[in-house]
């Protein structure tokens, strides 16, 4: 295993949530990406994207991501990080990439209200259309994918350290 662990998924899937409890067992720290955007730019996430667009937030987003540098940390990233290239690269490359997958049933139960929490949506474009178009770029960018929908947190984090155990031993990561 590479020496960082980064959560993908859509927004709701507990890639913050699952990723501190996460880092705890693994005896890692925690990088919230979405934070170190909004500490970046000295704005919260509905407000980068209010002033800036979603090409403007996504452009912002793919930078801070590029420049993560980190070692022995579980990095939750925002559900967009998938759309910059550059910003997946740099995070396959410093650590093993798991998406956490979630149905959009449950996702919509999870969510209120999608502007607030920083969610990228062009006009018109429902949470459905948004989690089809984003599925097929979750699964590309990761090495492990693991279904955490219906699982509690402790469940969630049990299966990814041994999705994460059984690659390592398998060889493919």
């Amino acid at each position: 295993m590479k020496h960082n662990v980064t959560l993908i998924g859509m927004p709701g899937a507990g890639k913050s949530t699952i990723g501190i409890v996460l880092a705890k067992v693994l005896g890692y720290d925690f990088i919230d990406s979405d934070l170190l955007i909004q500490k970046e730019e000295g704005k919260l996430l509905w407000e980068i994207m209010r002033d800036c667009g979603n090409d403007g937030f996504n452009q912002i987003e793919e930078r801070v991501n590029s420049h993560i540098a980190a070692d022995h940390c579980v990095i939750a990233t925002g559900g967009s990080v998938i759309y910059g290239e550059k910003a997946m690269k740099h995070l396959r490359s410093i650590s093993t990439v798991v998406y956490l997958k979630v149905s959009h049933r449950v996702l919509e139960r999870r969510l209120g209200d999608l502007q607030k929490r920083g969610v990228v949506l062009e006009p018109g474009q429902t949470l459905f259309d948004l989690y089809q178009q984003r599925i097929p770029l979750y699964e590309k960018y990761a090495h492990i994918t693991v279904n955490v929908g219906h699982r509690s947190v402790a469940n969630a984090v049990a299966a990814i350290t041994d999705a994460l155990a059984s690659s390592q031993a398998s060889g493919t990561l």
